[in-house]
């Protein structure tokens, strides 16, 4: 081996001993849980595991989980043996998502267990109680075209029901829920112009494919992706009676393909939201965002070495190449670690869960500790209106897709994780001040795209943040998650994605840096 390979392979070996040295020295935190495992008690004096989740388990006839079969789970949990995933006692045939990605390690940025997220909400908390309001809220309104929610009177319902909420912390404006801020995100840019981000309407700017903005198309090379979906009709939704949410919880799978609403639109309602994020690839709204405001000519960060070389573009490194793969490079990491969280740390009940528990204490069939905060809503009252039979009360939360949740717990929210990741690889790449010039939004029956009128400002920063909030609200819009699954994870994502950004730097020969602004407002420069 000759002198220039060796030192060559020595410098290679030392760039990764220091990458590890850089996630080595990063904190491993604590991961504190609410305590509701180890709380609610049955009456023969047991834990009964109310507050957690259980779906694809054993349950009794009110939907409780069968201790046997979640001690099962908590032994696999704790031991982490192979073999005692295998002998989890299920209720069905539908089996358990991944719970051992948890377990895995990884060799680029934070280890997923060095990464935390803040205990989730009690059931007995208002929080949780403010939360499960705004999911009751969103199954109702999930029909109302977002262009129709200055004048629709479910609407007008939802902001008043939440607006006296005692603990809601999403947006606000002079301390009540409005039209604006309605089922909006919390980072900078998510309540200006319209409720969906540009990057799920805009298409590729490409003049020698004769595209414009309004015609909605992604350019995948010669492929030409239109930004509207196929979608479902109005109107359905699932597990609203005690026989469908309890097969479901056992473990039924029910087919998940839907009643196609003929016509591909863009997204205009919740329901076409929701049904966007029931058959995404996780990454692929980024994907999209990225080949947009590549082929748009959207200026780079101006920590890109190549964005002023008079001799070189960027490819491998430091161009389309380069930040194409980054997306679903980050993606897989934050999903190992929201997966750690969600298996070996909390175990949140889903919300068709929480649902069910609310259904039995109206019902007067059981007693759980619920905040009064949801059982005296109008959401509630609205609910039991709306789906109620013939001598039955029925206050299930209603779900979007017919299976209800995934088989994994609620909190954090993958879909979340990996929209705080990749939208950050994104604010890290692209200029986040560059004013989108000609905004769209859907007309009302997504038939078409119509010019923005609003006074709103929109730059691609504040537009790639609405994109985050979108796609992570669109898991609760279907009845899946709650606002601190999107809250936390968000910020959980993030902190996986800058990890990542840290310990690449070292591996590049160009001079370069890495700015952006986080989703709490603050600046910072890789």
């Amino acid at each position: 081996m000759n002198s220039q390979s060796h030192i060559r392979r020595k410098t290679a070996r030392q760039i990764r001993e220091n990458a590890a040295e850089t996630a080595f020295m990063r904190n491993h935190q604590e991961h504190p849980n609410n305590g509701e495992e180890q709380t609610h008690i049955n009456t023969a004096g047991e834990f009964n595991y109310i507050a957690n989740f259980s779906k694809g388990l054993h349950h009794n006839a009110i939907g409780e989980v069968d201790p046997i079969s979640y001690k099962s789970l908590l032994k696999a949990i704790w031991s982490g043996n192979p073999n005692d995933f295998e002998a989890i006692v299920l209720g069905s045939t539908r089996k358990l998502v991944n719970p051992q990605a948890g377990l895995a390690y990884d060799l680029e940025g934070p280890d997923s267990h060095s990464q935390k997220i803040n205990p989730a909400p009690r059931i007995d908390s208002a929080e949780a109680a403010g939360e499960m309001v705004e999911d009751y809220w969103m199954a109702l309104a999930r029909d109302v075209s977002f262009s129709d929610y200055g004048t629709d009177t479910i609407i007008s319902g939802a902001v008043a029901d939440m607006s006296g909420l005692s603990d809601f912390r999403g947006p606000k404006e002079s301390g009540n829920v409005t039209v604006n801020t309605l089922f909006r995100g919390i980072t900078p840019g998510d309540l200006k112009g319209p409720f969906l981000s540009q990057f799920l309407v805009l298409g590729s700017k490409e003049p020698k494919y004769n595209l414009s903005p309004e015609d909605g198309f992604i350019r995948y090379g010669t492929l030409l992706v239109d930004q509207r979906q196929t979608t479902v009709q109005q109107g359905i939704d699932y597990m609203t009676d005690v026989g469908d949410w309890l097969a479901v919880q056992n473990g039924s799978e029910p087919d998940v393909l839907q009643n196609v609403d003929p016509p591909r639109r863009f997204i205009r309602s919740l329901r076409d939201l929701a049904n966007y994020v029931h058959f995404d690839a996780l990454y692929q709204a980024y994907l999209n965002a990225g080949l947009y405001l590549l082929s748009a000519g959207s200026s780079k960060d101006i920590g890109n070495p190549y964005e002023n070389s008079k001799t070189q573009y960027g490819f491998g490194t430091f161009g389309a190449a380069h930040i194409l793969s980054l997306i679903p490079e980050v993606a897989t990491r934050a999903l190992k670690a929201v997966w750690f969280q969600k298996w070996f740390v909390h175990r949140r009940l889903r919300p068709e869960e929480f649902g069910g528990r609310i259904h039995f204490h109206k019902n007067n069939m059981a007693v759980y500790p619920i905040h009064p905060d949801v059982l005296n809503s109008d959401a509630l009252a609205q609910t039991k209106a709306e789906f109620s039979t013939p001598g039955s009360d029925n206050y299930f939360l209603p779900q979007a897709f017919p299976e209800g949740g995934p088989t994994h717990p609620a909190y954090g929210a993958g879909h979340a994780t990996v929209a705080g990741a990749c939208v950050t690889i994104l604010k890290a790449w692209f200029d986040e001040s560059q004013i989108i010039k000609t905004p769209f939004e859907p007309n009302a029956d997504g038939t078409q795209l119509v010019p923005y009128t609003g006074g709103d400002i929109l730059t691609v920063g504040g537009e790639l943040n609405k994109l985050a909030a979108n796609i992570a609200l669109g898991r609760n819009a279907a009845g899946v998650h709650y606002r601190t699954d999107y809250t936390e994870s968000i910020k959980l994502g993030e902190s996986i994605a800058i990890g990542i950004l840290e310990e690449q730097k070292l591996t590049y020969n160009e001079n370069h840096s890495f700015s952006f602004i986080r989703f709490d407002g603050t600046g910072i420069t890789i």
